[in-house]
């Protein structure tokens, strides 16, 4: 596949993300997640503390801004303002996929956005299909490039059988990811893209030694709906279209992530967090970090930098808000807060006779 067709692609994924119907039509189940109230917190709102330790950093508040697309002319500027918004809240930030860089380095200085959060959790990425058609060493050195804390491997296999140049291969990749966290000293986050994780999948990836995982459920961005609205009539936009709601709910996976993972592996839950109770729900049942990126993409069409500064900014306090309203003076008292699980999560649960905890 030449470079001008990964830009273009790039170039529709982030119009599409933008413009078009992309959202699942399956629910994240986050709503199904109750959190006790607490009417007598014993607590005053400026005793809250949100910071967290991530990639060996300490973030202000568990939030982190996830990897959209790469390889675009705007992505350049978009990454410079998002990694700047991140830094003054301080949360964490990823760039997209790093992948025309192998052939086209020329481009760095659209993901070398350090000096933009130069104490920062910043994360490179690139795709587990890449680790067997590169160098592993090539893989890190990309991180080593923007300087980052580590990188971000994304899996989307769902939304590569969507796109007529898409990858069909997948055989091998869970060594490969071995191997690289390995490699790079377990500085390895392993994301989907929309998707979600399945018990199976968190399971083999925490037994390889995988320390850092984003589940990025389903309920929120679709990729394989993206996928449709940029196919040409055929076989893959039919498949985009049947596969639109394909995916594990954002809510279970992260319980799953709980279940399953060592004790020491740093979750983040992302797919269809919009809000400072989505991030509370999230954290409560299991994830550490509360990830999003369509919602910061839209707020920085809207405002630039100084949006997404907003958008941060109001679901840290939403999120604070929460957390006294629970009792929970930190993100780990957030984590063990009472709660309830109703609805369809429940049935979820009930089929892995999770229902205790």
């Amino acid at each position: 596949m030449s470079d001008p067709l990964i830009a273009k692609r790039k170039s529709e994924h982030l119009r599409i993300v933008l413009e078009e119907a992309v959202t699942h039509g399956r629910p994240t189940l986050l709503d199904e997640i109750q959190l006790f109230h607490e009417a007598l917190p014993e607590l005053d709102l400026d005793e809250i503390d949100t910071s967290l330790d991530f990639f060996g950093k300490r973030l202000h508040a568990p939030l982190m801004i996830t990897s959209m697309t790469g390889g675009a002319g705007v992505a350049g500027e978009m990454n410079r303002q998002l990694a700047a918004a991140a830094a003054r809240v301080g949360v964490a930030f990823a760039v997209g996929s790093q992948r025309i860089l192998f052939d086209h380095p020329e481009l760095l200085p659209d993901f070398a956005v350090r000096e933009q959060i130069p104490a920062g959790v910043l994360l490179g990425n690139i795709g587990a299909v890449q680790l067997r058609e590169h160098a592993l060493e090539d893989v890190a050195d990309l991180a080593q490039r923007i300087e980052a804390d580590g990188i971000c491997v994304h899996l989307n296999a769902a939304q590569e059988l969507c796109q007529p140049e898409g990858n069909r291969g997948f055989a091998g990749l869970l060594e490969q990811i071995g191997r690289l966290v390995e490699l790079m000293d377990g500085r390895v986050l392993v994301k989907e893209t929309g998707a979600g994780l399945s018990p199976a999948t968190l399971r083999a990836l925490s037994d390889c030694g995988v320390k850092y995982v984003d589940v990025a459920g389903s309920g929120g961005t679709s990729w394989t709906r993206v996928e449709m609205h940029r196919a040409p009539p055929g076989r893959e936009r039919q498949l985009g279209e049947t596969l639109g709601d394909w995916g594990v709910p954002t809510a279970f996976s992260v319980i799953a992530a709980r279940r399953v993972c060592t004790t020491d592996t740093r979750i983040v839950g992302s797919g269809g967090v919009t809000s400072g109770l989505d991030c509370a729900r999230v954290i409560a049942c299991g994830a550490h970090v509360a990830g999003f990126a369509r919602v910061a993409l839209l707020a920085w069409r809207e405002g630039g930098e100084q949006g997404v500064v907003a958008l941060l900014e109001r679901l840290k306090h939403e999120l604070r808000c929460i957390m006294l309203l629970t009792a929970s003076t930190d993100v780990q008292a957030l984590r063990d807060t009472g709660r309830i699980y109703t609805g369809e999560l429940r049935d979820w649960l009930a089929e892995r006779n999770w229902l205790d905890g």
